[in-house]
């Protein structure tokens, strides 16, 4: 096999509609690599490949020494093989590698939210407006006034796995976790509901520090360092700073929302909530958390028959929807849904 540096010779191929005995030719993110020798001392190369619909392990076997030398972890090629099941699982024995020259669309490799950045900064802002004290109005203001913060903001993923994690998917969880918040405080009058709303905003805000996203998401060195709720105390602390006689009982109950959000110990919250609205804040966020990732599980799902394949995070199977109703939808179902979504995230 040659390294043909040449023009890509064929569209793109979804590694999630892959199946055994296809051949496939696209454009791939490479996000593990390895030199590794057979038990006759021949070198083969081994691969993690992915685009944003998933991922496979691919096997180079001739020319290993020589082609992985072209290219190295992070780096897009364009590969064109062949899928086989290797232990119950589709592995690709790569025919074709090439480094491409030209261009390529990111969208390829990190998904972005299904919702459009402007509307859902529209919906948040609506939500946020609704915050009458003086103190904790000036300090949204004071975040929304930082061009590159909120840049960062609209563009950042939530997470490198769990949930949210595609562009845009920060500020997709920021706005569904103050809907909720919203929602919360209205039910229970006796929260104080601009220290909640502020809050929700908030909480998540040192993710555009702690994460990277450019062709992957991954941690940056000050994310695995710091983590998110660290960096996102630095955050508050200096916009607090920016602001002339900021309520000092007010700050330490801003940080404590930021601290405690994750809820317990051992999902990495430096404190546990200890008022009111750091508990309802710990809640509402554990909530759209789970419900996103758990949605896109059972979105992806490709397992035959009523249920689900099982997933990890939960430790269980999942039922799936009546006879596949998601996807019976009529148009009238359709238009009523596309209203919904509307309503959730431009309002």
């Amino acid at each position: 096999m040659e390294a043909d540096l040449g023009q890509v010779p064929a569209p793109h191929a979804w590694l999630k509609d892959l199946g055994e005995n296809e051949r496939i030719t696209g454009l791939y993110l490479v996000r593990e690599k390895s030199l590794g020798t057979t038990r006759k001392g021949e070198p083969f190369l081994s691969l993690i490949l992915a685009d944003r619909t998933g991922e496979i392990e691919a096997k180079v076997w001739d020319q290993a020494e020589q082609l992985s030398a072209l290219f190295q972890k992070g780096d897009v090629i364009e590969v064109e093989g062949d899928a086989s099941s290797y232990r119950d699982r589709l592995q690709l024995r790569i025919s074709r590698l090439n480094v491409p020259q030209e261009p390529f669309d990111r969208s390829l490799f990190v998904e972005s939210s299904p919702y459009p950045r402007p509307e859902m900064m529209t919906g948040l802002r609506d939500v946020l407006r609704s915050v009458r004290d003086r103190h904790l109005s000036s300090l949204i203001d004071r975040v929304f006034a930082d061009k590159p913060l909120i840049d960062a903001f609209k563009e950042a993923p939530a997470a490198k796995n769990m949930h949210h994690n595609y562009l845009g998917g920060l500020l997709e969880h920021t706005l569904s976790v103050c809907r909720l918040a919203r929602a919360v405080a209205e039910h229970y009058p006796y929260l104080n509901r601009d220290l909640l709303l502020t809050g929700a905003f908030l909480h998540d805000i040192g993710k555009v520090r702690e994460l990277s996203y450019d062709l992957q998401i991954d941690y940056t060195d000050e994310g695995r360092l710091l983590g998110h709720v660290v960096l996102g105390m630095a955050i508050l602390d200096k916009k607090i700073g920016e602001l002339k006689h900021f309520p000092q009982d007010l700050a330490l109950r801003l940080r404590h929302l930021i601290l405690s959000h994750h809820g317990q110990f051992e999902f990495g919250s430096p404190k546990r909530p200890k008022f009111l609205e750091g508990f309802a804040l710990h809640l509402v966020d554990d909530l759209d958390a789970k419900m996103n990732g758990l949605h896109r599980f059972m979105e992806r799902d490709r397992q035959e028959g009523a249920w689900t394949e099982f997933n990890r995070m939960f430790e269980r199977f999942f039922l799936k929807g009546e006879a596949g109703l998601a996807g019976k939808l009529d148009e009238t179902g359709k238009e009523e849904e596309a209203v919904l979504q509307g309503k959730l995230f431009a309002h």
